[in-house]
Order: C-alpha cells, then sequence, then structure tokens
C-alpha cells in the first residue's frame, strides 16, 4: 500500500529536506509483476517468460544503475568537447538496458567481452565511475593505468573494449572454451555490433562453438546503424538472432531491462545445461553518432531520435513502471538522480585533477609476474624499463 500525502517544499525544524522526510515516510510494495514483450525465437520450442517480478530493492539497483551510466556517458562528452579526453570515444547512452540487464541476468563469476562501446560494460561489471572517466582523461588511476582509453578498459571476468570489429567475438569463444575445458559453470556474453555482424571471423566462431557445445551467448547489440549506414543498406538479412543458423536464438527489446535480464538468464541456463551457444539480438538505440567525429544526425533525422527518447526510453520505462505500481516515488528517484549527479561530478574532477602517467612507465604491465625486461621504443637507441 502507498500512502502519500502532498509534497511539502522547505526544511524541517531539523533541517531535513521535507521531500527527503516525506520519501522516507511513504510505505512502498515490495515487489510488483509486469508483463514483458515476448521474444522471437529461432530453433527454440519456448523461450523466456511473459511476466516477472521486480523487487523494490532491484528495481532501485537498476535504476540507479542505468542513471549512473547515462549520466557518465554525458561527462564524457564534455570532456572530449574541452578536448580533456582525446582520441576515439564512443558513447553508450540509449543503451542503458543493455549492459544492466545483461549483467542482472549472470552471475560475477560468469565472463563478458565487448566491442569499444565498452564504458557501460566497465561499469556494471563492477569498476568505478572514477577509474572510468580517469582512464579516458589518461591518467594513472584510470582502470588501466590511463595507457588503454575508451577502447581498451578491463576488469575482473571483463576483457575489454576491443578495437578491431568484431575480432572479439572468437575470443569470446575461446574463453567459453577455457569455462568448459576447465569444468566450470560459468557462460561468457559475447558482444558485437549490427555493424561487425557480417564478418566472417563471426561466423567462423559459430561454427567451432556448435561444434564444441561451448557455453557462450553470442550478443548482437543492434542499435540500427553501423557507424553510418542503416542495417537494411548493410545486411540481407536483418534477423541477426537467425544468423547463427544452427544455434537456437532469441530476439530481445533491448529498450526494456527487464526483457533483456529475463532473455539472459533464460540464455545463461541454456548454455549452462550443456546445450551449447545460444545467440541473442538486443533491438536498441544510441542517442549519439557513431563516434565524436560523428553527428548522428546526416543519416537518420532529429525527429527519429526524439521519437526514440519519447516513447522507449530505457530509464523513463523504468521509472514509469516503478512510480505507477508503488514501488517508488517520483521524489525518491529525483534524489537518486541528485545522488547521482553529484558522484559524476566528483569523478569528473578526480579525472582531470589526477597526474598522467610519466613517460618511464610507458613499457610496464606488458606482461603479468614477469621479470623486468627492456622494451624499445620508437628508435632502437630509445629503451624503456618493463615491469609487471
Amino acid at each position: 500500500m502507498n500512502v502519500s500525502g502532498s509534497r511539502v517544499l522547505g526544511l524541517c525544524p531539523d533541517g531535513r529536506l521535507a521531500s527527503r522526510v516525506l520519501v522516507a515516510s511513504r510505505h512502498f510494495a515490495n515487489d510488483a509483476t509486469f508483463e514483458i514483450k515476448k521474444c522471437d525465437l529461432h530453433r527454440l520450442e519456448e523461450g523466456p517468460p511473459v511476466t516477472t517480478v521486480l523487487t523494490r530493492e532491484d528495481g532501485l539497483k537498476y535504476y540507479r544503475m542505468m542513471q549512473t551510466v547515462r549520466r557518465m556517458e554525458l561527462k564524457a562528452d564534455q570532456l572530449y568537447k574541452q578536448k580533456i579526453i582525446r582520441g576515439f570515444c564512443h558513447l553508450c547512452d540509449g543503451q542503458e538496458a543493455c549492459c544492466v540487464g545483461l549483467e542482472a541476468g549472470i552471475n560475477p563469476t560468469d565472463h563478458l567481452i565487448t566491442a569499444y562501446r565498452a564504458h557501460g560494460f566497465t561499469f556494471t561489471r563492477g569498476l568505478s565511475v572514477r577509474e572510468i572517466l580517469a582512464e579516458l582523461t589518461g591518467r594513472r588511476g584510470g582502470c588501466a593505468k590511463g595507457k588503454g582509453g575508451s577502447m581498451h578498459m578491463y576488469a575482473k571476468n571483463f576483457y575489454g573494449g576491443n578495437g578491431i570489429v568484431g575480432a572479439q567475438v572468437p575470443l569470446g569463444a575461446g574463453i567459453a572454451l577455457a569455462c568448459k575445458y576447465n569444468g566450470k559453470d560459468e557462460v561468457c556474453l559475447t558482444l558485437y555490433g549490427d555493424g561487425a555482424a557480417n564478418q566472417g571471423q563471426i561466423f567462423e566462431a559459430y561454427n567451432m562453438a556448435a561444434l564444441w557445445k561451448l557455453p557462450c551467448i553470442f550478443i548482437c547489440e543492434n542499435n540500427r546503424y553501423g557507424m553510418g549506414t542503416s542495417v537494411e543498406r548493410a545486411a540481407a538479412s536483418t534477423d541477426y538472432y537467425k544468423r547463427g543458423d544452427f544455434i537456437p536464438g532469441l530476439r530481445v527489446d533491448g529498450m526494456d531491462i527487464l526483457c533483456v535480464r529475463e532473455a539472459t538468464k533464460f540464455a545463461a541456463a541454456y548454455c549452462r545445461s550443456g546445450k551449447g551457444p545460444i545467440l541473442m539480438e538486443l533491438q536498441t538505440y544510441r542517442y549519439h553518432g557513431h563516434s565524436m567525429s560523428d553527428p548522428g544526425v546526416s543519416y537518420r533525422t532529429r525527429e527519429e531520435i526524439q521519437e526514440v527518447r519519447s516513447k522507449t526510453d530505457p530509464i523513463m520505462l523504468l521509472k514509469d513502471r516503478m512510480v505507477n505500481s508503488s514501488l517508488s516515488s517520483v521524489e525518491e528517484l529525483k534524489e537518486i538522480d541528485m545522488e547521482v549527479r553529484k558522484e559524476i561530478e566528483d569523478a569528473a574532477q578526480f579525472a582531470t585533477a589526477d597526474p598522467e602517467p610519466p613517460l618511464e612507465e610507458l613499457g610496464y604491465h606488458i606482461y603479468c609476474n614477469d621479470p623486468p625486461f627492456e622494451v624499445r621504443g620508437a628508435n632502437q637507441w630509445i629503451k624503456f624499463k618493463s615491469i609487471s
């Protein structure tokens, strides 16, 4: 039962914001059941459920995570335009339900590898916003010591961030092979975009994974455009979930975090049962251009972008569900927004004040647990010491 009064503005006698006191005094539901869109299936007799339960605790966690990814990407956009972030930078705002929903459907011990639109996955895999933004600005406090940048971030059981289109897919199959070889009940989520989906090496990885029944979930993040080319102009078949042919597949509403979560749980259970790989297509959308050099409006209209924002924005969809089912209130979610904004600002200050790595550390961390050795620089007379 949701008991509430009108919002009171101003301060209480003890100095607390009245709105915060009001939120604390409300009685929220512990959970709620929602209908979710049915997945399209390929070589599967049944798919994920069409209803799911969302607890208040999980809902607040998902909301905070998605809002953090959104604000972090907008801050990265700002820092790039100020020329504080340099080089390649690919933003994922609009696709938050993918990274947060996938993480919600697997275990921390499972594995994930993706392409270069990786900031959101780096966060959901456990790294802090400070480490991510500091890596983007090339500082020592970054998750790769400032030497990886936007496309090369890593965390425990997270293998990047890969700059070569489609090249991470065979690597993901290899990680899944390691899971099977070592007898661990783990799966590997192997992500790529619709633009990479026509790469030959992806189909080679499909074949090997199916032959060896590897616990690999191949995931195509279909955001409708490969760089500036629409999927209809790039692919003879845009049914990416059927591209595995002999591998079962499902097409998922990638803008709905609950849909992504349930589909991921289903796919992970399929792989863990020893049936081999499965393919997921997440239908999603990016608000920014392909990269920072792409304004994103030369191959699509501003009206199209605005329509997606107004009708299927993943954060808005979760917010509406939670408020309408008494799992939270507008006031409570606004407080989370304020906390997230402060976290992002603090992280941005750290990322601009932290020192850059010194030149003598250029050769560090090439190998793990190796004795120190010398690395040749730009010419044979320049030497750098490499320390693990």
